[in-house]
């Protein structure tokens, strides 16, 4: 078997929390007391452009929240989408472990808006970990299709049997593996880290 020399993660749901799915947004229909079905019913229209860094974070609230008046500000909604995001601390010392090592070329595919893929780079210092952000919102594609792991390969010039997808996603990790990528689903980091010893990557 090849030996893998790069690795690839999703970022919410592994490293960090999810930074705007179900739960984060379940959790702001409580706060903001907002209609849940009007807001799902507003959003899927519009969350696939939102993902792929076509329509702004301003345009997406407009759609979804401040298209009537609020008792609240946009920028009380915005503060609390983005304490929304959360390390996973186990997974995120694996990872910059990882990077210190210097053998492995490391990147993220994950599917995130553009405001919100900035915030966390920068606030969890992801730069200091990845070589490449493979993000929805940069390269116009989504998990899970395939072209977005093909990009991955072609960005990185790697083979896919030489390199590993981490997703918490059982859907995001079938495209991976078609391709001929080595896969993990994430479960806990300690569970993450005995399967990529058993693919031969030190992970002390």
């Amino acid at each position: 078997m090849p030996s893998i020399s790069a690795i690839f993660w999703d970022v919410g749901g592994v490293l960090l929390s999810n930074a705007w799915d179900h739960n984060e947004r379940k959790e702001a229909f409580a706060k903001f007391e907002l209609d849940a079905a009007e807001f799902d019913k507003r959003h899927e229209p519009i969350v696939a452009s939102f993902e792929t860094g076509t329509v702004s974070l301003d345009q997406y609230l407009d759609q979804t929240v401040f298209y009537r008046e609020r008792a609240f500000t946009r920028d009380d909604f915005k503060r609390f989408m983005y304490s929304c995001s959360r390390p996973n601390a186990d997974a995120l010392n694996l990872a910059r472990r990882l990077a210190k090592s210097k053998t492995l070329r490391m990147g993220t595919i994950n599917n995130e808006s553009r405001e919100l893929n900035a915030f966390r780079i920068e606030k969890f210092d992801l730069r200091s970990i990845f070589d490449v952000f493979v993000s929805s919102c940069f390269v116009k594609l989504r998990k899970p299709d395939p072209a977005i792991y093909r990009h991955a390969l072609d960005l990185t010039q790697r083979l896919p049997e030489e390199c590993c997808f981490i997703d918490d996603r059982a859907e995001n990790l079938v495209p991976a593996q078609k391709l001929g990528m080595h896969t993990i689903r994430m479960s806990s980091a300690h569970e993450l880290q005995e399967e990529l010893q058993k693919l031969g990557v030190g992970t002390h």
